[in-house]
């Protein structure tokens, strides 16, 4: 440590080589610089050059960050597998000789809904509605359809663009899930262990086709961790953008809105609360549309009563009808076990909410009990098991738990594994939902 006053501190030393003095009459030798030399060799535009964008991004990365994608990328290939097993060892029908194309696993239910969309617009040859057998694919907001239309000027296959989509996005998800559980848990200090029962849930399958699940997190999780940093324009701003793929970002706008109210504690903070109005606009924009076209603002919402049962209940009569489906032997077994899915996700998601209000995390209880709202007043549940992968609560506090109590983790292993391939295998086969 220097004794020197401030001002009388030395000047550092001079580490470069002084300039020769020149000599008259002598001919000095010109030596190119570095940089010059560096711009000479590598020119712009160059692979080099690109090699080293691409090198810096992964500088970005954190090491913890690279330990997350390494075990999305593995839990990437075993769902590859299994499609690939699937494919040849569980066709439609016992005298099949040909296993199929390779993406066709993939390109099944809602998958074929937003394909269609993407291709064909949602009212080709101006059928809609009004037309006998209409799919009701206004029912999928448009978010999804229209940046597989996009990626599809890339990738020939509209199945490999889905899957495209769906690969890059979930890889955004898990890195945005791992840095949330770092802040809830600090014990998990990479966020493996939440990505982890996260990537291993029984409807993990539905990240890696193409369906909306992984588009949706990787707006919603870096949404949810900007406004924890209360970075207002930031989380609206993704917000907006996952309102655009599912409704579902309307119950995380009403969580960051009842987050910035307990959080807001000066006039400069409620400066930023007309940012709170901004993922309303998407759902607005897409009813407009609708109605210029059907001529009925709630297009969307009415396609789902039609063709998926949506039409408001009590929330007591939807757990009647799914119970009797589940349990009185009308349905077929594949059916009833779907039914008995949604009774089972049903309980875990009010277990879950019960638990958020006791610890008093009152904007992840406002974001699942919206969505468990939505989902339990149909006439009967429908696709509450899917929506758990949304509910990252869930999956931070099951890590939180199982570091208090070890076994938690084990026991969740030998019961998720095969449950969820066995979910795999019923989408990957064309028997889910029966």
């Amino acid at each position: 440590m220097s004794i020197l006053p401030p001002g009388l501190r030395p000047a550092p030393p001079r580490l470069e080589s002084p300039e020769p003095r020149s000599v008259p009459g002598e001919r000095r030798a010109v030596v190119p610089s570095v940089s010059s030399e560096r711009r000479r060799v590598v020119p712009s535009g160059s692979r080099e050059r690109r090699v080293g964008r691409f090198g810096r991004v992964l500088v970005r990365l954190s090491p913890a960050d690279r330990q997350v994608l390494g075990l999305y990328l593995l839990t990437r290939i075993s769902l590859w597998i299994t499609a690939h097993g699937a494919r040849w060892l569980f066709p439609r029908g016992s005298d099949t000789r040909d296993a199929g194309p390779v993406l066709a696993p993939f390109q099944r239910w809602d998958a074929n809904h937003y394909l269609h969309i993407a291709r064909d617009g949602y009212f080709p040859a101006d059928a809609g509605p009004w037309v006998s057998g209409w799919d009701n694919r206004e029912a999928f907001f448009p978010g999804f359809p229209l940046l597989l239309r996009a990626v599809h000027t890339v990738v020939p296959s509209w199945t490999g663009a889905g899957l495209l989509i769906s690969f890059v996005a979930g890889a955004v998800a898990v890195l945005a899930l791992a840095r949330i559980a770092r802040s809830y848990v600090p014990e998990d200090v990479d966020g493996r262990r939440t990505v982890l029962f996260f990537l291993l849930s029984p409807c993990a399958v539905f990240l890696a086709v193409g369906y909306t699940e992984a588009l949706f997190l990787a707006f919603a999780l870096p949404a949810w961790l900007a406004a924890q940093r209360r970075h207002w324009a930031s989380a609206c701003t993704l917000t907006a953008l996952a309102t655009t793929v599912r409704v579902s970002g309307l119950f995380l706008a009403a969580a960051i809105a009842v987050l910035f109210a307990l959080s807001a504690r000066s006039q400069q903070a409620w400066r930023s609360v007309g940012w709170l109005a901004l993922p309303a606009l998407p759902p607005a924009a897409y009813s407009w549309y609708l109605h210029n076209r059907t001529g009925d603002w709630m297009a969307w919402k009415h396609a789902q009563e039609r063709g998926w049962y949506r039409e408001f209940h009590a929330p007591w009569e939807a757990w009647a009808n799914t119970w009797n489906a589940a349990f009185d032997g009308v349905h077929t077994t594949g059916y009833a076990a779907m039914f008995q899915a949604e009774l089972a996700a049903m309980l875990v998601g009010v277990a879950l909410v019960a638990v958020l209000v006791r610890r008093r995390r009152r904007p992840e209880a406002v974001y699942v009990a919206l969505s468990l709202w939505a989902l339990g007043t149909s006439y009967w549940y429908t696709s509450i098991p899917r929506a758990t992968l949304l509910w990252w609560p869930l999956w931070i506090g099951l890590a939180a738990l199982s570091l208090r109590r070890p076994w938690l983790r084990t026991a969740y292993l030998c019961v998720a594994v095969p449950v969820t391939a066995l979910v795999a295998l019923a989408f990957l086969t064309g028997r889910w939902a029966g």
